[in-house]
């Protein structure tokens, strides 16, 4: 085991139940998981430690977590600046379909180490666009080589334009090799364990994306293996209300009802178009 004290902290601020924030702070780490915290003097009588760090002039406070992110379109977020989803969407798609594991790898590090320098220790990333044989391993290994505790999103789409979709078909995946991939992810990287740096998430991109099927088929996979979890975009347009109502007879929050997607184990991003009987 391996254990570290950090010390003569100026101010912790622990977040605990008490909300506690101490002056000449503390943390004592073992096998890079908080063991104790308090002020110095109450953690010096601690037992040999193998590391002392003296963080003298720092501020401490817990990690913040990043719950939602595409980290990929750090490659092209000083473009088409200003416009609505569907335009900025139906812009990029054809740029983003030129995309490689070279590039989703790059982009990966760059946004990891913006938000950990900017204090995030945890973070998601919806990656929903594959194509050119991409994979999500390069996220992965980026988040491995930096550190940062990682939830992985398999997210995507299988609606093209041709079978009544949003995005060019060019962008599009069979959803038997979704499927086939998000069960080798989890295979191969997911975690469950308490403390885990790594775990897989299934993430579908949205209603006008994706057949019901897949949403149904991703939810079943999910839960079939402890601590996967499932994530979607849902009503975060105008848009996507009318599509749903007219491809599904009812609103975003009745769609993903009607494919499995409501319970404990599901969060969404973007849902700023919700009625008040839905929340």
């Amino acid at each position: 085991m391996t254990t570290v004290l950090y010390k003569n902290i100026d101010h912790l601020a622990t977040f605990d139940d008490n909300r506690r924030e101490l002056k000449d702070g503390a943390i004592l780490i073992r096998d890079n998981v908080i063991e104790k915290v308090g002020t110095t003097a109450e953690l010096a009588g601690e037992a040999a430690v193998d590391d002392v760090v003296d963080w003298s002039g720092h501020i401490v406070m817990p990690g913040m977590v990043n719950i939602h992110h595409h980290m990929y379109q750090n490659l092209t977020r000083v473009m088409v600046q200003d416009e609505e989803l569907l335009v900025w969407l139906k812009t990029l798609y054809p740029i983003w379909s030129k995309l490689d594991d070279e590039a989703i790898g790059i982009s990966a590090r760059v946004a990891m180490a913006e938000l950990m320098v900017s204090g995030c220790t945890t973070s998601s990333d919806h990656l929903y666009i594959l194509p050119n044989n991409c994979t999500l391993d390069a996220t992965i290994d980026a988040a491995s080589e930096l550190g940062l505790r990682f939830h992985a999103a398999r997210g995507a789409m299988s609606r093209g334009q041709s079978q009544g979709g949003l995005p060019p078909d060019n962008c599009v995946e069979r959803e038997d090799d979704i499927l086939k991939d998000a069960e080798r992810l989890i295979g191969a990287y997911h975690d469950n364990s308490r403390h885990s740096m790594n775990r897989i998430i299934l993430a579908p991109c949205s209603p006008f994306s994706v057949t019901p099927q897949l949403m149904k088929d991703a939810a079943t996979l999910a839960r079939s293996h402890a601590g996967v979890h499932l994530h979607s975009h849902l009503a975060e347009d105008l848009f996507e209300e009318v599509y749903c109502h007219d491809i599904y007879g009812m609103r975003p929050v009745g769609f993903a009802e009607s494919v499995g997607w409501l319970g404990p184990d599901v969060w969404f991003a973007h849902s700023i178009f919700m009625t008040s009987e839905v929340v």
